[in-house]
């Protein structure tokens, strides 16, 4: 007796069907599955067994084999259980007259024949939808994360003799039961009229979320960096529906859903403790997983004490900001994770944090301490960051003011206004602001005038800057211009764009 079911399961960031064959034939009682599965599938035995018996319906003497395919990928989760009970029942003659065309089923089984949630749910539907499927069965505590797709029905269940009542047409989930919510999570942010002076640093966040352009904060201990750093998402634009999809899928896979059902609105902000390894910046295992720059994307990265990650965590970032997404390779497969995000670092200028600004304190580090802190950092790396800033203490004067400074919200209606005219520029390429440009877009909407070609080209030999820093200058006065809501880009914006790159030389020169 044979039957065969669809499943779902999720490879990198994207679902993928699963076919699960039931054969079952006379023999001494065995149950067993092929098809690559990983020690989570292979224990499914177990929790089909004592589900299918519990769940009132007769689980059969004779041996069972199992098939998930296709058979060349390896499975892992408890995603199939579900469906390989079912398959059972149905090789056995047990679900006579159940309609299961077109119909896709997800579910981990509890010994007493629950389903528990399931992690990725949102990636699988999606995928189950483009396959042309009409319908999935899920776990009623993932129903409404799985009623984030549109056009494929959503049936939610909470045990294995509820999907069997359902398939036999016995038993339909109540009008409650199927509401659909598409609600978006809100939360209280960090707004930046808090913040008492370091207006030229504000400037330098505006210019950074205008563009999505990477931002390096660098000052003494208790100038404010990561205070600043930590309001840097108050002032990025709302995502729209499709990356807040592609966000909630990724945080969906990851398990990080706080609310399941719901859309993430807000953009990621990631921050990292600088003990986390490679793997946990870019991700892996033996099917790769995301890691923090793919959780963080359409967000922002955020490496407090930029010199205090190992330089192994710090060097396999240079891949992932220049290509705006991530590759992890292994023996039998090869995986692509995305991930666009802005990378906003901050650091002190030596181990004691006073090096430059005696006024403060007098620096007790050696030039050798001095010069071996700030070689952690390499130079590829730090070509790749867009603006170099300095973050100075800020006096008594400034921090007891009864002035309000400019709120967020403020800011962030120009940087809106700003990408609103980076969104007409590129709409007709997969370009979506300006950091992201290439360089036929670099030569078609940064061209400069004489005086600004003659500042460039001055600044260029002066601080020995590289031909990725002379792209990125241009990147980020095109987003001065654009904040500025000027067409052509201007000699004073190519020079506010250079002196972002001016501790090249102080720093490292």
């Amino acid at each position: 007796m044979y039957a065969k079911i669809y499943s779902a399961s999720v490879l990198g960031i994207h679902g993928f069907i699963v076919e699960v064959e039931v054969d079952i034939s006379n023999g001494l009682p065995a149950f067993d599955i092929v098809g690559l599965p990983d020690s989570s599938v292979r224990e499914s035995k177990e929790r089909v067994r004592a589900a299918v018996k519990n769940s009132g319906v007769n689980f059969p003497l004779q041996r069972i084999t199992t098939n998930l395919a296709p058979a060349d990928i390896k499975k892992e989760g408890a995603s199939f259980d579900l469906a390989i009970a079912l398959g059972i029942l149905l090789a056995s003659d047990q679900m006579v007259g159940a309609s299961i065309d077109k119909t896709i089923f997800l579910g981990e089984l509890s010994l007493d024949g629950c389903l528990r949630p399931l992690h990725g749910i949102l990636p699988m539907v999606m995928c189950a939808k483009e396959q042309g499927f009409a319908k999935v069965l899920v776990p009623s505590a993932n129903d409404q994360e799985a009623r984030l797709v549109d056009g494929i029905e959503i049936i939610p269940l909470q045990t294995l003799k509820e999907s069997v009542a359902y398939l036999k047409g016995e038993w339909q989930p109540a009008a409650g039961e199927i509401a659909t919510t598409t609600e978006l999570t809100k939360s209280i942010q960090p707004d930046l009229k808090d913040v008492q002076g370091q207006q030229h640093v504000k400037r330098a966040m505006e210019v950074a979320a205008g563009g999505g352009h990477n931002l390096m904060l660098i000052g003494p201990p208790g100038s404010g960096k990561t205070m600043l750093a930590r309001r840097i998402p108050s002032i990025l634009p709302c995502m729209n529906r499709q990356e807040s999809l592609e966000v909630t899928k990724i945080y969906s896979i990851a398990g990080l859903l706080s609310e399941r059902g719901k859309l993430v609105q807000e953009r990621p902000f990631r921050s990292p403790h600088h003990t986390v390894s490679s793997v946990g910046i870019v991700g892996g295992g033996q099917i790769p997983k995301p890691g923090e720059v793919s959780l963080s994307h359409r967000g922002v990265l955020f490496l407090d004490e930029l010199p205090e990650f190992s330089k192994a965590a710090l060097e396999v970032l240079r891949q992932p900001l220049e290509d705006k997404e991530v590759t992890l390779s292994r023996s039998k497969i090869t995986l692509s994770f995305p991930s666009d995000f802005m990378l906003i670092s901050s650091m002190n200028p030596c181990p004691c944090g006073f090096y430059g600004y005696e006024e403060d304190r007098s620096c007790t580090c050696t030039p050798h301490q001095v010069q071996r802190y700030r070689s952690r950092i390499s130079g590829p790396l730090l070509d790749r960051i867009d603006l170099h800033v300095e973050v100075p203490r800020v006096n008594f004067e400034t921090i007891s003011s009864k002035s309000v400074p400019e709120s967020s919200l403020e800011i962030r209606l120009r940087v809106n206004q700003a990408r609103q005219i980076q969104q007409e520029r590129f709409k007709e390429s997969a370009t979506l602001c300006n950091s992201s440009m290439v360089p036929a877009q670099i030569r078609k909407h940064c061209e400069l005038d004489r005086a600004g070609r003659g500042l460039l080209h001055q600044s260029f030999d002066r601080l020995g800057l590289s031909a990725r820093a002379h792209d990125r200058i241009l990147k980020v006065a095109r987003t001065i211009a654009d904040l500025a809501g000027e067409e052509k880009i201007q000699v004073a914006h190519v020079a506010e764009a250079i002196q972002y790159r001016a501790l090249d030389r102080k720093f490292w020169g």
